[in-house]
């Protein structure tokens, strides 16, 4: 069977959503019996995100070859249940570095090398990629942003030519807009559709299916003057309606058959779906029999979509504990004051402070962890998390005043946490850390060798700082416990307090492993000690 490739396209405005809709439908031809992989076009001229502001792009998710990818991947692992590659995000920057480089060696044997078709070839390459590296029954492509953003050109046109490239069954476009519901009107609007496929159809592209997101179902006429001015199907006009749960999406796509609608199309030869796990998930996660509170302590709690994958990870774990997720946001810079703190903290049932750069809040985050030591309250700390846990015993428990790490201040007499020996030399920012998949080997008769069940351990990580190898003795004599070392001993990549509900700090990021139906081991036991306390 040849590959097939499918489009998605967003129109009106941005964050409605199509990383959802892109997974939702993968897992949905996933269930087919079909071979799927997701894939990322990011129009902005950053090679990566590594180096944005979480402000400005919220959470950096790493893949376990070590890239640095957008957010959405996130979804598509988390709804596939399978880890992608750096060839599954594309950006601008990317394409044309690579262009650029080309022209540099000569490959283009002195042709003008213009946007078509040199940088729309490129861009099919990558597209075409995927399919051949990985013998893939389904390549699905989303396109960030909105139609009409002149940054998204070359990619809407290399898309265009796909289907001249491969033919009609072969290729689907699949386009999602906004249909909003006007109160003062009590109606909905689909004007903005209009436009937006107006606008597509003029770059050349007719979309096959239509996702209509909105904050509830449409009536049967709006779904045919939706049908009749984008000249689409009736039955292709698909309602994105708002969930409370994300993971329900897949399951409203297939009661409208969307995905039959797919397999129609691209004339696909499949098997029965499977969706029986998903929906048992769903179940579990709409009815749970008991709440749990956890207080997530960062600095960029004003843009949620930076700890998305950590969000997403404590869900996990709490529908696989039989709990309704309940988070309180705490802003680490705001609190600095005891009183302020623990009036904040009395109630919640775990405490998590997630990774993060620079200094801002880092003050906040150790009274945060010493108000959970002494107050016996499950914590996890992630990355910069676990260095503050280490900071905070140091200074607190093992007398080191001032302790800190050199990242805050150069200047400090017990200097716990320092740039890793490789990291000193290195000039450039992005792509530079210490990134994706590294072993760890775990210390038996420790909560990190309970929580996984074996010896050796892999994990992604996205860090410059480590624990310093001078102070390890000092801070170990004094009750701290190094649970999880690299296999060579001179990374300390877990660490934990004994005697305590759950007290423990990864180095590494356990949240881009986890996956609705197989949390990852150090959240459901974070969560499980905390409802033992609740």
């Amino acid at each position: 069977m040849e590959t097939k490739y499918i489009f998605v396209t967003g129109g009106v405005v941005s964050s409605l959503g199509k990383g959802v809709a892109t997974a939702s439908i993968g897992l949905l031809l996933k269930s087919y019996g079909l071979k799927v992989t997701l894939q990322k076009i990011d129009p902005y001229i950053n090679v990566d995100p590594g180096t944005m502001n979480p402000y400005q792009h919220g959470e950096v998710f790493v893949t376990a070859d070590g890239a640095e990818c957008d957010l959405d991947l996130g979804h598509y692992e988390r709804f596939l249940n399978n880890s992608l590659t750096r060839d599954n995000n594309i950006t601008t920057g990317q394409i044309y570095y690579s262009v650029i480089n080309k022209e540099r060696k000569g490959e283009y044997l002195g042709k003008t090398v213009q946007v078509v078709p040199h940088i729309t070839d490129e861009i099919k390459a990558r597209i075409t990629k995927l399919a051949s590296q990985n013998h893939v029954d389904v390549v699905i492509t989303e396109i960030g942003g909105t139609v009409g953003d002149i940054e998204g050109q070359p990619f809407l046109e290399a898309v265009r030519q796909m289907r001249l490239d491969y033919g009609r069954e072969n290729t689907l476009y699949i386009h999602l807009t906004l249909v909003p519901y006007i109160k003062a009107a009590r109606e909905f609007k689909t004007k903005p559709t209009q436009h937006s496929v107006r606008e597509l159809r003029a770059i050349g592209i007719q979309p096959d299916i239509l996702l209509c997101r909105s904050d509830s179902w449409l009536t049967g006429d709006e779904r045919k003057k939706i049908s009749l001015f984008c000249n689409v199907p009736q039955e292709a006009v698909i309602d994105a309606v708002d969930v409370e749960c994300i993971y329900e999406i897949p399951l409203i796509f297939h009661r409208q058959k969307l995905d039959q609608l797919i397999i129609k199309n691209l004339n696909l030869d499949v098997k029965e779906p499977d969706l029986e796990e998903w929906k048992l998930f769903v179940e579990r996660a709409k009815s749970p029999s008991r709440n749990v509170e956890i207080a997530l302590c960062g600095k960029y709690v004003e843009l949620r979509d930076s700890y998305k994958s950590i969000i997403e990870a404590l869900y996990h774990a709490a529908v696989a504990n039989d709990a309704r997720l309940k988070l309180k946001w705490i802003d680490t810079e705001r609190m600095e004051d005891d009183i302020k703190l623990g009036n904040a903290l009395a109630y919640a049932d775990g405490i998590l402070i997630p990774g993060g750069f620079g200094m801002r809040g880092v003050e906040g985050k150790i009274k945060i962890i010493k108000y959970a030591r002494e107050m016996k309250k499950p914590f996890l700390g992630i990355c910069l998390g676990m260095q503050c846990m280490v900071i905070e015993y140091a200074r607190n428990v093992c007398g080191m005043k001032k302790a800190n790490s050199t990242e805050f201040d150069d200047h400090t007499p017990y200097p716990v946490i320092d740039l890793l020996p490789e990291q000193k030399k290195i000039k450039n920012m992005g792509g530079t850390m210490r990134l994706g998949n590294w072993p760890c080997k775990l210390e038996p008769r420790t909560i990190a060798r309970k929580i996984y069940g074996k010896d050796l351990i892999q994990e992604r990580h996205r860090h410059r700082y480590e624990v310093n190898p001078k102070y390890i003795k000092a801070l170990t004599e004094k009750g701290l416990i190094f649970s999880g070392r690299s296999p060579n001993g001179k990374l300390m990549e877990i660490a934990e307090i004994a005697g305590l509900p759950f007290f423990l700090g990864t180095q590494f990021h356990p949240e881009f492993t986890s996956r609705p139906l197989a949390p990852n081991p150090v959240f459901y036991h974070f969560i499980n000690a905390s409802l033992k306390g609740s």
